[in-house]
């Protein structure tokens, strides 16, 4: 892949999928976490804007860096270049209502 990669991030967020660009991605200092770094957006070169992704741009304008948990990851894929990010809302009528949050990890017993 190139020297410069891009990921794509896709990850739950408040009832709605988020499809983000990112040029930076790695594991957080804070356990459970997914640092994302250097959002990628579309540039305004043409006349036909996107409000989907427009939405994405304000919600993310200011943010230098975002903290997502692992258990709201759906998938991270390192991709050749950038595309439209978008949100979609997941209906009651498919399949992943709500996606599990971890359980705690069992102790190990002391056999005697």
């Amino acid at each position: 892949m190139a020297s410069n990669p891009i990921f794509r991030v896709i990850f739950y967020n408040q009832g709605q999928v988020y499809e983000v660009y990112a040029r930076d991605i790695y594991q957080s200092e804070m356990y459970g976490f997914i640092e994302v770094e250097e959002f990628m957006f579309g540039e305004r070169t043409s006349l036909v804007v996107d409000p989907g992704e427009e939405k994405l741009k304000g919600e993310f304008s200011g943010v230098k860096r975002s903290y997502i948990p692992m258990h709201s990851i759906v998938r991270i894929d390192e991709v050749e270049k950038s595309g439209t990010g978008k949100v979609s809302d997941i209906k009651s009528s498919d399949k992943v209502a709500q996606f599990p949050f971890p359980t705690a990890v069992p102790k190990p017993t002391q056999d005697s």
